[in-house]
């Protein structure tokens, strides 16, 4: 199909063919990936972090994925080196960074902040992430994860665990699955619930969704597990009645499906065990390598690079 998108705000822009278009993508370069040698796609190019908010994975395959293309990487970590300290606004920044780059990733604490900054923006924005919003990219990574594993998406049985409400990868992530033939079950406090109108939609679109306050992981082929956002809670004592709500242990594991996998945007705090890492059923670490060609597969598109 032909690539039409210049930016990457929410995965709710996506069609299942654009979704299935880029995973496909993604698999040819991860195989030129897996050669160990370094692309000259983007030679030539610059791509911009702009991250008004911590990131690990996000910030470093991103960069990872550019100079695996042959591209750089300029930008900052965090907003206290930016000019946002003397009072300039997103806009702004935006508009003098998109004179240097070719194409910019904007993480920011506040929703719909991608989706401004793609209105400033002279070249491609990629969200890596907008409050409690979305995470495009995350999503696309997490569902190449699951089909590498499966060989589809269709016909799973989907467990999400944890942070509903404030969790954008679940938002993300759900708001993908609108698009495929899946069953959904969300577990978590009852404070934490996912938001009623995700619940709605997934429901509108004929998937059968179960939501419950117990930890029961038995008959699910995928089990996402998420932290309690404590940065997104209004307020501190909600976080604290909620944040050991669940934790997954060995003993967590008992019953679950043979093939079944365990997930997780990371970082984790104490919601997954230790001793669950050497289980067969693990994959988050797997799953964070797998940002760097489905990033890799997005920068390509997004700047017209044919591969």
């Amino acid at each position: 199909m032909k690539w039409t998108k210049k930016h990457i705000i929410s995965i709710n822009d996506f069609s299942r063919d654009e979704i299935d278009f880029v995973l496909e993508k993604s698999g040819i370069l991860e195989k030129k990936l897996s050669s160990s040698r370094t692309s000259s796609l983007m030679a030539g190019k610059i791509l911009a972090n702009l991250f008004f908010e911590p990131s690990t994975r996000t910030r470093m395959s991103f960069e990872a994925a550019m100079k695996r293309l042959g591209g750089i990487t300029i930008g900052f970590d965090h907003p206290g080196i930016s000019s946002e300290v003397k009072g300039e606004t997103i806009a702004d920044t935006v508009r003098i960074v998109s004179g240097y780059a070719d194409v910019i990733v904007i993480r920011h604490p506040v929703e719909g902040s991608a989706r401004l900054a793609s209105e400033y923006s002279d070249v491609p924005i990629i969200n890596g992430g907008d409050g409690a919003n979305q995470h495009p990219t995350q999503t696309l990574l997490d569902l190449y994860t699951i089909k590498k594993e499966f060989k589809k998406i269709d016909g799973l049985d989907i467990c999400i665990v944890g942070d509903l409400k404030y969790g954008r990868t679940v938002h993300s992530l759900t708001n993908s699955l609108e698009n495929y033939d899946v069953r959904i079950r969300f577990i978590s406090p009852q404070e934490l619930r996912a938001p009623r109108q995700i619940v709605k939609s997934l429901s509108n679109r004929g998937i059968e969704v179960k939501e419950t306050t117990k930890l029961n992981l038995k008959n699910s082929d995928v089990i996402y597990v998420t932290r309690i956002q404590k940065e997104r809670f209004p307020d501190p004592q909600e976080y604290e009645r909620v944040k050991g709500a669940f934790i997954l242990n060995l003993n967590s594991l008992e019953g679950i499906r043979d093939n079944a996998i365990i997930m997780h945007p990371l970082p984790r705090v104490s919601e997954i065990s230790t001793d669950i890492d050497s289980t067969k059923h693990a994959r988050y670490f797997e799953q964070a390598k797998n940002g760097i060609p489905v990033r890799m597969a997005l920068l390509c598109l997004v700047c017209d690079i044919k591969f």
